[in-house]
């Protein structure tokens, strides 16, 4: 391997660990919720609220990361982001008071905007343009289980210790990763463009650099607003799957399980049912192949897998968690061991093993093609402040699909006692995906057109030197 291949391989696992701690911040305060709200003595909906303002802080300052992004060193830019979300995150920790938790989580969510704009804006300047979807997808795979592993962070340490544990040990683990950025090299803007590759080997620079004049042409891009749209209903529907162990929770209760015990086995078939998720660079491959025969190709090939994602996890809401055994312990590498017994002797936990693993998959099949499609439409200068707009649409949609759960649940459960009320609830929710899928649909004529737009320009550019 020659030493550029080894830097921009050393780049890219960088920014990928990145991602996944960015979302191990995120999904590690929502397991915690029960916790805080006895622990400040405050209602646990206000856990809610804090929640939601956290994601809208994400996404509001990820605009202005976005477009810092267009214009200066990024490399520096991502120190300091991530700077900001370690002393947000170590602060929560520290927390006295409701007030003094939403200031923090805030402060983090300011933080963890930089890493999503500014972390896509530098990967895809590393990224050969013929695997995009591939390596794209591993970003987003590391989100997801990131994701993942901050809720079973949360319920096993806080079981072991208290709630503010786990806030310290994610402030430490992120001033190291400050450390890899020393050795990561900048990325050159454009430098993945097979069209501006003369113009990188005369060791050239692509000089051209975002202006506010140019954000109106960006926005009234017909694949943008389909993009943006789509990504507000997909994450409706994925939004609401943050109950999911709420859900599990209530089920496992049912059956006669203590609350602690609940937590931890909830939290672990939580990560199990998103193994499917590995599937993402799959589907990322899949959708480089066929890029590369039609330009229609990667928005219909993801418009199939999110249509097909709805019936899939209502099935998963609705399946029954039936004869399950586990022994009465809160040790959770016990409970653990336990869990994976019952996938091999329980025929229920099996099926529904089956039915997530399909639910996941199908699901995974949209972050890589977006985040490519996203790439692919915008010029490369753009492309950080395009996907912070994404974000915030995403992240909209998100906030929509939590509260949206709360508002809907509360109706619901005065009808419908609990499992069957957040079963409904959860259900409802994932109708959102119906016009999600359609997006696609309507964005694969336009991609064919901005797609050759942004082609013939880096051309033009890559020519004029």
């Amino acid at each position: 391997m020659s030493l550029q291949k080894f830097k921009t391989v050393y780049a890219i696992s960088v920014y990928v660990s990145l991602a996944a701690f960015d979302n191990i911040v995120i999904g590690l305060f929502p397991p915690l919720f029960s916790n805080i709200s006895h622990d400040l003595h405050v209602a646990i909906s206000s856990m809610g609220v804090i929640s939601a303002i956290n994601i809208l802080a994400t996404a509001f300052s990820s605009l202005f990361w976005g477009y810092l992004s267009g214009k200066y060193h990024r490399k520096r830019l991502v120190m300091i982001g991530t700077l900001i979300w370690v002393v947000g995150v170590y602060l929560t920790a520290l927390s006295g008071s409701y007030i003094h938790l939403l200031v923090c989580q805030i402060l983090t969510g300011i933080g963890l905007g930089c890493i999503a704009s500014i972390g896509f804006s530098a990967l895809t300047d590393y990224v050969p343009y013929h695997s995009r979807g591939m390596v794209l997808s591993l970003w987003g795979m590391s989100q997801g289980f990131g994701g993942i592993a901050g809720a079973l962070i949360a319920s096993i340490i806080s079981t072991m210790s208290n709630w503010r544990t786990p806030f310290e040990i994610l402030a430490m683990i992120g001033l190291l990763l400050i450390v890899f950025y020393f050795f990561v090299e900048e990325p050159r803007f454009g430098s993945a463009e097979p069209e501006l590759k003369l113009l990188m080997d005369r060791g050239m620079k692509y000089t051209y650099r975002i202006g506010l004049n140019q954000i109106m042409n960006m926005l009234g891009k017909r694949s943008n607003l389909l993009l943006f749209l789509q990504g507000f209903f997909m994450n409706i529907a994925t939004g609401s799957l943050i109950w999911l162990p709420t859900l599990y929770i209530s089920r496992i209760e049912e059956l006669g399980y203590g609350t602690k015990i609940a937590m931890i086995v909830a939290a672990f078939l939580f990560g199990i049912f998103q193994i499917g998720g590995t599937l993402s660079s799959f589907f990322g491959y899949l959708g480089d192949v066929l890029q590369r025969r039609s330009y229609k190709a990667r928005a219909l090939l993801t418009a199939v897998f999110v249509f097909l994602t709805m019936p899939l996890y209502i099935l998963l809401f609705i399946f029954p968690i039936d004869q399950l055994s586990l022994p009465n312990t809160t040790n959770s590498v016990t409970l653990f061991f336990s869990l994976i017994g019952q996938l091999f002797t329980n025929p229920w936990i099996l099926s529904l093993f089956v039915i997530s693993l399909f639910a996941s998959a199908a699901q995974s099949a949209n972050t890589p093609n977006w985040l490519a499609l996203i790439t692919d439409v915008n010029l490369p200068e753009h492309r950080g402040t395009v996907f912070s707009i994404a974000n915030l649409a995403n992240s909209l949609g998100r906030t929509v699909g939590n509260l949206g759960m709360g508002a809907v649940l509360a109706i619901i459960s005065i009808y419908l006692h609990s499992p069957k009320d957040y079963i409904l609830t959860m259900s409802i929710l994932q109708l959102p995906l119906i016009p999600s899928a359609l997006c696609y649909v309507f964005m694969a004529k336009y991609n064919v057109r901005d797609i050759h737009s942004v082609k013939e320009t880096l051309v033009k550019r890559g020519k004029i030197v």
